[in-house]
């Protein structure tokens, strides 16, 4: 993946996928323990006979952040990334257990230059996390703001 990519660079339909990232029990429960102290986040025992889950899951937020730093890992906007106003419609579809690889794949879905700021734009776009099995464990809408690149007085849509 290169880093330099900037808001010019980009085209609504492009699709990314990341490495993998394997989540450990151990790394279940440090997040609980920090973020989601809940007993079937926490206690391998609890959750395999009193829970629903049947076993021991990793919280739907660490799901998120382990999404968030696979997609930032390969390094796809940093040179041009601003921040993210927000997420939406995140989605937690199965649980992620001990000894899941999770990969993701992040499609740019929508590209608008900023109307008041020339110099940005947004790019809204969905994040699918899944397993090793190839099952959907995560969906997400990101908005992200973009630089525009240096030197570009373009108004118009990348990809137009």
């Amino acid at each position: 993946m290169t880093s330099d990519r900037y808001f010019d660079d980009l085209r609504a339909g492009e699709r990314f996928e990341s490495a993998g990232l394997t989540i450990t029990e151990s790394a279940i429960i440090d997040f609980a323990a920090q973020w989601d102290p809940q007993p079937f986040h926490l206690d391998a025992e609890y959750a395999r006979s009193e829970s629903a889950f049947g076993g021991l899951i990793a919280s739907g937020l660490h799901t998120t952040c382990a999404t968030l730093r696979l997609w930032l890992a390969d390094k796809i906007l940093i040179a041009g990334t601003i921040g993210s106003p927000g997420i939406d419609q995140v989605r937690f579809l199965r649980p992620v257990r001990p000894g899941d690889t999770l990969r993701v794949v992040t499609e740019l879905l929508e590209l608008r230059p900023s109307a008041s700021k020339p110099d940005r734009g947004s790019a809204k776009m969905r994040h699918t996390t899944t397993n090793q099995r190839g099952e959907t464990v995560l969906t997400m809408d990101a908005l992200v703001i973009v630089r525009r690149r240096p030197g570009v007085a373009s108004s118009s849509a990348p990809g137009a």
